[in-house]
C-alpha cells in the first residue's frame, strides 16, 4: 500500500473539517475523492501534503508514519501536489516555473533536461511558451504548467486538486486524457474533482466525501454498476444520475 490515511481529523479553529476519514491508495492506481464544495476534499489533500496539521489520526506513506513530517520532506519522499487554483508563479517564465519543481533534487542539474522533455512531451504547448510569463497563459495552459511543475519532482504519488476548475469542456477532456497518460507511465494519482463524470471514468476506485465524512467507496464496478458495456450516451446518462445522487438532487 503506497498511501494510507487512518482516522483523520482536521480542524480550522474550532470547526472540524475532516471527521475521522480512512482510505488508502495502492501503487499504480488513480483514486478519486469526489464531493460538493465544502466537503473537505481540498483539506484532505493539504493535510496529506503537510500543509494542514493533523489533530488526530495518521498518514502513512510506504509504511512510514509521515503525520508530523514537514511538507518539503514529503516532497523528497515522493508526494507532490498540483494545488487548486494552480498556484503558479505569474511573474516567472514557464521554464522558471518548471525549474522550481527540481529545487529539492540533489541531481537536479543532471535530471533537468530529461524531465523537461518528459513534461514537454505531455504538454507540447508549454514548450512553445517556454519564455512566456506564467501569468499570461490561459487557464488551461496554467493548469498544464501546475501539473508539469509537480511532475518535475518525480513524484511517486501525484495529488491533483480540481484540475478541471474553470476550464472549457475541450480543455477538460484534454487534461483528463493527459492524467490517464501520466498514470500509465507509472505515477500513482489521488484526484480531487467535482466533475464526477470525468473522475469516475478514469479512477480505479473512488470515495465520496460529504461534510468531512466518507459516505461511499467504489471499486472496480462504480458503486455496483458495470459501465464497461455501455455506449457513450448510456454512460453519460448513468453518471448524470449518479451526480444527482451525490448532490442530493433526487431527495424528496
Amino acid at each position: 500500500m503506497l498511501l494510507e490515511v487512518q482516522d483523520l481529523h482536521v480542524f480550522y479553529g474550532k470547526i472540524e473539517a475532516i471527521k475521522g476519514i480512512s482510505f488508502n491508495v495502492n501503487e499504480g492506481e488513480i483514486v478519486s475523492l469526489i464531493g460538493a464544495n465544502g466537503a473537505g476534499k481540498t483539506t484532505t489533500l493539504r493535510t496529506i501534503s503537510g500543509v494542514r496539521p493533523v489533530a488526530q489520526g495518521r498518514v502513512l506513506f510506504e509504511g512510514i508514519d509521515i503525520t508530523n513530517m514537514a511538507s518539503h520532506d514529503r516532497v523528497k519522499l515522493g508526494i507532490c501536489q498540483a494545488p487548486e487554483g494552480r498556484g503558479i508563479f505569474p511573474g516567472m517564465t514557464v521554464l522558471e516555473n518548471l525549474e522550481m519543481g527540481k529545487f529539492h533534487r540533489k541531481n537536479r542539474k543532471a535530471e533537468m533536461q530529461e524531465d523537461l522533455e518528459k513534461v514537454y512531451f505531455l504538454f507540447p504547448r508549454l514548450k512553445e511558451r517556454v519564455s512566456q510569463a506564467g501569468g499570461t497563459l490561459s487557464g488551461g495552459e496554467q493548469q498544464m504548467l501546475a501539473i508539469g511543475r509537480a511532475l518535475m519532482t518525480r513524484p511517486k504519488v501525484l495529488l491533483l486538486d480540481e484540475p478541471s476548475m474553470g476550464l472549457a469542456p475541450q480543455m477538460i477532456a484534454n487534461i483528463f486524457r493527459i492524467i490517464t497518460e501520466i498514470n500509465k507511465a507509472g505515477v500513482t494519482i489521488l484526484l480531487v474533482e467535482q466533475n464526477a463524470q470525468q473522475a469516475l471514468q478514469r479512477a480505479h476506485r473512488a470515495y465520496v466525501l460529504e461534510t468531512g465524512t466518507i459516505t461511499k467507496e467504489a471499486k472496480a464496478k462504480i458503486f455496483g454498476v458495470d459501465y464497461s458495456e455501455m455506449d457513450k450516451d448510456e454512460l453519460k446518462a448513468e453518471l448524470t444520475e449518479l451526480e444527482k445522487e451525490y448532490w442530493g438532487l433526487n431527495d424528496n
